[in-house]
């Protein structure tokens, strides 16, 4: 293995740095760097990032990352890993999903060093660390108020990532196009092999988000010949694969009731809970469109009409699935 050269440091086989990568000054003339933290391997192999909070509340990658480096840590590596546990620090300072000039990080990929803030931490970015390694994953969480099941979420119509989606060993895996100026979107444009992972709620840590993330990090990175040893996925467990999505919505303003939770099954028909008044009268039935996992749901029982309840990935026969098209998923922020 030769040297890894990254910000103009270059790390030896066998060691692991942290690299700061300027990014700005701030208004009280504090320096402002996005710190990467490189594990360079003394035999050869591919390039693999980790990367959290592209937006600032989805803090949970974090811990995420985290676990995953302490896992590597003072065992043989090949290859190299490249992580950045807090992309979006703006934001994840602030407790804000977006950064200071109000934009989503995660629609202005791949940047430009001539372009707002946002613009030039997404091109410093994604050319120093994203555009080097060849698979990754990204970490994510649901929106403010909201939780997640773990699920992998990758581009429709790749066996590659599919392959990848189903050795990481979620829960679900949700196919969803590509989304205009997001890192996934960017990264197949350069060929990277990248998941996105989903999992828990913005602002707090889910343990079994977390562990799910973590093992699946790990079988990965076995599986590409990184690591020696990792969990295996459990023979019982297999990841239930969809192709499109549906949100149930509040049919009346009031208080949610409802004992479903992310991770179980739906019937078309059935009733996932009730909308009443304060002191539970009149209750308006919420009832599923389509046979699915819940994959996404509120955390308020305080609910107003319209409001997005319960996020459902459709499960059909195989057939059927085959022949409907991936739908882009939008983000909670974007469907509340």
């Amino acid at each position: 293995m030769k040297p890894f050269d990254i910000g103009g440091v270059s790390i030896k086989p066998g060691y692991a740095e942290t690299i700061d990568l300027a990014v700005s000054v701030l208004a009280n003339s504090t320096r402002f760097d996005l710190p990467v933290h490189v594990m360079h391997g003394q035999k050869s192999g591919p390039c693999f990032f980790m990367s959290a909070v592209v937006h600032g509340d989805e803090i949970q990658g974090v811990e995420i990352i985290r676990r995953v480096l302490a896992a590597l840590r003072d065992k043989p590596l090949a290859g190299t890993v490249l992580a950045v546990p807090i992309v979006n620090s703006f934001g994840f300072l602030t407790h804000s999903r977006y950064m200071p000039d109000r934009r989503d990080l995660n629609r202005g990929f791949p940047g430009s060093d001539r372009g707002s803030l946002s613009s030039l931490l997404a091109d410093l970015f994604f050319s120093h660390v994203v555009a080097r390694a060849q698979f990754g994953v990204d970490y994510h969480t649901a929106a403010l108020h909201r939780t997640n099941l773990p699920q992998i979420r990758l581009t429709p119509d790749e066996p590659d990532l599919l392959k990848l989606a189903e050795i990481f060993g979620p829960r679900v895996i949700l196919a969803s196009k590509l989304r205009e100026g997001s890192l996934r979107q960017a990264a197949a444009k350069i060929g990277v092999k990248m998941l996105l992972f989903e999992g828990g709620e913005a602002l707090r840590f889910d343990e079994v988000a977390i562990d799910a993330a973590v093992q699946g990090t790990l079988r990965l990175m076995k599986h590409l010949g990184m690591i020696k040893e990792a969990l295996p996925l459990p023979p019982h467990i297999k990841p239930t694969i969809s192709n499109s999505s549906t949100w149930l919505r509040a049919p009346e303003g009031g208080i949610l009731h409802s004992p479903r939770h992310a991770g179980d099954r739906v019937a078309a028909g059935e009733e996932v809970g009730a909308i009443t008044t304060a002191l539970g009268e009149n209750p308006v039935p919420i009832v599923a469109d389509d046979e699915g996992i819940i994959i996404g749901r509120t955390q308020l029982p305080i609910v107003n009409r319209g409001d997005a309840l319960f996020h459902i990935a459709r499960i059909k026969n195989k057939a059927k699935a085959k022949t409907k098209p991936a739908q882009a998923v939008p983000d909670e922020d974007e469907i509340i």
